[in-house]
Formats: structure tokens, C-alpha cells, sequence
């Protein structure tokens, strides 16, 4: 038989009036014309296989209608129009997918990785904290050996990559004009001068690498000796004698007493810039800042662990005192580590941060009474005082690791100076800073090691 197209096929089944086909095979190859000039892309080919799938699903159940057409004329003794079919065919296999997936290519693996330079982040800030030189040499009219210069940083403590560390920070050791109640673990380095501060002072310098001492007049308190101010300086004037690096002279922490006892103290070291410990809010701020303007000291700026209070004081000392910046520290307060040293650093680093940002009510150096690290019960404490707590560890060496914390942590704020009392974390605290500054050459201190990674 020729070709029959599909209309032709439906146009036979018509002639005859067949509804139903059973028993009928419909054999031959099935031709699909496509228009000249068609694209044959895999869009078009996908098209044809869905076209022929449906045509052979079409053929598959018309044969299978065939089939059952000619099993009814059989029992009716009709003549078969059709030959007889075999069974029906198997279903027509699915088409193959329209897409074909491209060969994976071959991945090879780099034999190094890239090559990468260190570049930190910079940052230039727009201000910069205020130079403080405390102690005066000979040639300044005074009798200081040495000076220590405070501040004067543009950038974040130990940001070299941004600006180098132009003075690093300096570490005052604290003498008392009376013997104190001290921890086992401090008193014991102290126990053959703490009834000479003169002496005192000598070991804290020459001993234990003190650049700065303070001089605690505690005996003026109303509450103790009540030592007349006049008299209280004689132990100032024994210390200046003693030593020769620049000192700091605080009172006994009496609001009323303290501002009579550090103006006779700024008399008697007239010449020597030595700094007044403090001027507050709730005291006569301004008599002390009018004594530091008349013989040539400075004044350390105490507030309580709030930066709007220190903003405050600071312009009172200013605005009001007319002092110079270059005759102002601030004492924000520090909290130590076991009770509230998370919020003596943001202060502090809020206030290092405007000060940087151009705030010149808060562009100051820092100082840090350090020592408060002994306050913590976890400092001096044989054991936890809960029964079922455990063991502390010897106190001997965790007091000295509470204070060494405390002053490690605050120097990333920005401190500038702290006050201290055990010698070893004195001299642990100054080696970090030393490090960080890159002031020790080593194969660890120094940056080209370990801060660039470099071989």
C-alpha cells in the first residue's frame, strides 16, 4: 500500500462507519514534513519528539481498537474490513530529554594559593588628644632627672597602621603617707618601707621600674589623723627629695579637706609640674585648677564613669578655670575586673573616640587608678567565700593577674598613665605595652613576625 496521510486514515474509518477498532495493526513508517527553511534547533527538535511520542500513542490505541473492532465481527459473522492484528505493540519508549547537558570539563587544581599582600584597614581621625608633659628638668625649673610625656595619639591605642604610638602609656607606682591595710600579696614587697614613704618612693623607682610616683596624703582625712595640711606636705617635700621622676600628690578623697591640701602641695613643688589628684564636681574644682595655674601643674580631671560629667568638668576647668589643654588628664574612674570593668572601658573608649572625632572638651590623656583591681574580692581572698565554689587558685598569683587584666584591658580604651602597687604586674604590664608599641626588637615583639605574618 502507498502513503496514507491522517486524514486519509480517518476518511477510511469514516467510508466504513467504524467507531471502535480491536484486533488491527496499522504497520509502516511514520514521516514528519517540516517547511523549508524551519530552524532545527533543540526547540524544534523537542517539538518533533513530543509530536511523534503523540502520533505513536495515537497509532498504539487505534490498533488496539482495530482489535476489538474485528473480535465483534467474528461473532457476528460479519466480514473483517480489516486483516487480523497480532497483539498490540508495547507503549512507545518516552522521548529523550530536549536538552542535552554539556560535557563536565576537567577541573584541575592550582598547584599554590594566590598570593595576597597584608593591607590593614586605616583610619585618619580628624582630632588628636592633647600632649601632657608631667615632671620639669633643670632646664625647665625643676629637679627632675626625667619627664614623662602623656597623649598626643591620632589614631587608637596601638594602631600603628593607622599612626604610630607617639608616647607609650607610663606606669605610677602608689606610696601613702601612713602605713595602709594592704593584700598579703602587695604588702609583702612593701613591708620594710611602709613606714617611710620617702624610702618608699626609692624602691618603687629604682626597684621596680616606677615611672611616675603618687603620693597618697591619706593621713589629712578628718576620719584618721587629721594631719594639717602644712604638715602633710613635709612628706611631698621628702619625696622630691628622694626621687627624681615627676610625681603625683593626691589628698585623702575629703571633699572639703582635699582642695586646702592640694593647693599647699602645689606651693611647696612649685617648678616641679607635678599633677594634683583631683579636682571633682562635688568639690572646689576651682581652687584647685587657680593652685596648678599659679606654680605651674597640672590636674587630674575625676568624674565618676560618665562621659557627660566628664565632658562637664573638663570645660568648667577651661571655660571657667581658663587652664591650658596642655595642663589637663582626666581620671574617668576605673572599675576593675570582677565589678564593672565592661563599663569602665566603654566609657573610656567613648570618650578616647570623640576626643579623636575632634570633641577638645574630651581630648585629653586618660589615666587609670589601677590599684582598684584590689577591691575585687577575687584579688586578695584565700578562697571563694560559697561552699561549694571551687578552688580560686593561690592568691599570690591571682592578685597580681587581677591587676595586670584590669590594666591590659583599659590600655586598649586608650589609658594613658596608670596607678599601680604590685611590682610584678608593674613590670608585666610594662612589657606589653612595650610589645604593642613595638619598642622591643625580638623575633616576638617584633611586628614583621607576627602582626604581618610574614616568614
Amino acid at each position: 500500500m502507498g502513503k496514507m496521510s491522517i486524514d486519509q486514515f480517518f476518511e477510511l474509518l469514516k467510508k466504513y462507519d467504524i467507531e471502535v477498532l480491536e484486533g488491527v495493526t496499522i504497520e509502516g513508517d511514520l514521516e514528519i514534513e517540516v517547511e523549508e527553511g524551519a530552524a532545527a534547533d533543540q526547540t524544534t527538535l523537542a517539538y518533533l519528539y513530543t509530536v511523534v511520542q503523540e502520533v505513536q500513542n495515537f497509532l498504539y490505541y487505534a490498533n488496539m481498537a482495530m482489535g476489538h473492532l474485528s473480535n465483534v465481527s467474528n461473532l457476528l459473522g460479519m466480514p473483517n474490513p480489516f486483516a487480523a492484528a497480532p497483539a498490540a505493540p508495547a507503549a512507545p519508549a518516552a522521548a529523550p530529554a530536549a536538552e542535552v547537558a554539556p560535557p563536565v570539563p576537567e577541573i584541575k587544581l592550582p598547584e599554590e594559593l594566590v598570593k595576597a599582600k597584608f593591607e590593614p584597614f586605616k583610619v585618619e581621625y580628624p582630632g588628636k588628644i592633647q600632649e601632657v608633659v608631667l615632671g620639669a628638668t633643670k632646664k625647665d625649673g625643676g629637679t627632675r632627672d626625667t619627664v614623662v610625656v602623656l597623649g598626643g595619639e591620632k589614631s587608637l591605642p596601638f594602631y600603628l597602621f593607622d599612626s604610630p604610638q607617639p608616647n607609650l602609656p607610663a606606669v605610677a607606682i602608689d606610696v601613702f603617707d601612713r602605713k595602709p591595710a594592704l593584700a598579703k600579696a602587695v604588702r609583702e614587697h612593701y613591708d620594710d618601707v611602709l613606714e617611710d614613704p620617702a624610702d618608699w618612693a626609692k624602691k618603687a623607682v629604682k626597684k621596680f621600674g616606677a615611672d611616675l610616683v603618687t603620693i597618697h596624703l591619706i593621713s589629712t582625712d578628718p576620719l584618721l589623723e587629721d594631719t594639717p595640711a602644712s604638715e602633710a606636705v613635709k612628706v611631698l617635700e621628702d619625696v622630691l627629695q628622694a626621687v627624681k621622676v615627676p610625681i603625683i600628690v593626691g589628698g585623702s578623697g575629703n571633699k572639703e579637706k582635699d582642695p586646702e591640701v592640694l593647693e599647699k602641695a602645689a606651693e611647696v613643688a612649685e617648678g616641679e609640674r607635678i599633677m594634683l589628684a583631683s579636682a571633682t564636681l562635688d568639690m572646689d574644682w576651682e581652687r584647685i585648677a587657680k593652685a596648678a595655674k599659679d606654680y605651674g601643674h597640672v590636674v587630674l580631671s575625676w568624674t565618676q564613669m560618665d562621659i557627660n560629667n566628664q565632658k562637664t568638668l573638663n570645660r568648667y576647668l577651661l571655660k571657667r578655670a581658663e587652664m591650658k589643654p596642655e595642663d589637663i588628664v582626666m581620671d574617668p574612674t576605673t572599675a576593675a575586673l570582677g565589678y564593672g570593668l565592661d563599663y569602665a572601658f566603654t566609657n573610656m573608649e567613648r570618650i578616647r573616640i570623640s576626643g579623636l572625632r575632634g570633641d577638645s572638651d574630651l581630648a585629653f590623656p586618660m589615666s587609670s587608678g589601677t590599684t582598684n583591681a584590689w577591691g575585687a574580692r577575687e584579688a586578695w581572698m584565700k578562697s571563694s567565700p560559697i561552699e561549694e565554689d571551687t578552688d580560686w587558685g593561690p592568691r599570690e598569683l591571682r592578685g597580681p593577674i587581677w591587676e595586670i587584666v584590669t590594666g591590659l584591658t583599659l590600655s586598649l580604651a586608650g589609658v594613658d598613665m596608670f596607678m599601680m602597687m604590685h611590682p610584678g604586674a608593674v613590670a608585666v604590664l610594662k612589657e606589653i605595652m612595650e610589645t604593642l608599641g613595638g619598642k622591643i626588637s625580638g623575633s616576638v615583639a617584633d611586628p614583621g613576625d607576627w602582626i604581618f605574618m610574614k616568614e
